[in-house]
């Protein structure tokens, strides 16, 4: 997976380092958009979202499906202020990058996630940002 530089705002990167819940867009088979609400963390430094998601959800399908042409858009709203993350994503079940994954959520969000034994982690090099009154 490519990084990109992301430079952002400091209210931006605040912003996306509250525990808020997000959604993320993925691209079913057939073309038509499946959003789903998620929790993530995004990585400044890389310019990397993690999402983790069980191997056999939708989100984390269609993300293995489009190979390396999978893109997404992730959406963090709170009111009238948001930001959304788009980029090129992959699937991943390495351990070690799911430790980091778990690690980062835990921190932002301030407790473990789910832990299924399919276990993956949606990964999104993000190459865009939009966002509003931040």
């Amino acid at each position: 997976m490519s990084r990109a530089t992301v430079e952002l705002p400091a209210t931006t990167r605040a912003f996306l380092t509250r525990p808020h819940t997000a959604t993320l867009t993925t691209l079913r088979p057939d073309g038509s958009p499946h959003v789903t609400p998620v929790r993530f963390t995004f990585d400044a430094a890389t310019a990397v979202a993690r999402v983790t998601t069980r191997a056999t959800a939708r989100k984390a399908q269609n993300v293995a499906t489009g190979g390396s042409t999978a893109r997404v858009a992730l959406c963090q709203a709170d009111g009238f202020r948001w930001v959304t993350l788009e980029g090129q994503a992959t699937v991943a079940d390495d351990p070690a990058r799911l430790a980091e994954a778990v690690r980062r959520y835990t921190v932002r969000y301030r407790a473990a996630p789910p832990a299924p034994l399919d276990l993956v982690v949606i990964e999104i090099a993000v190459e865009s940002v939009l966002g509003l009154n931040l």
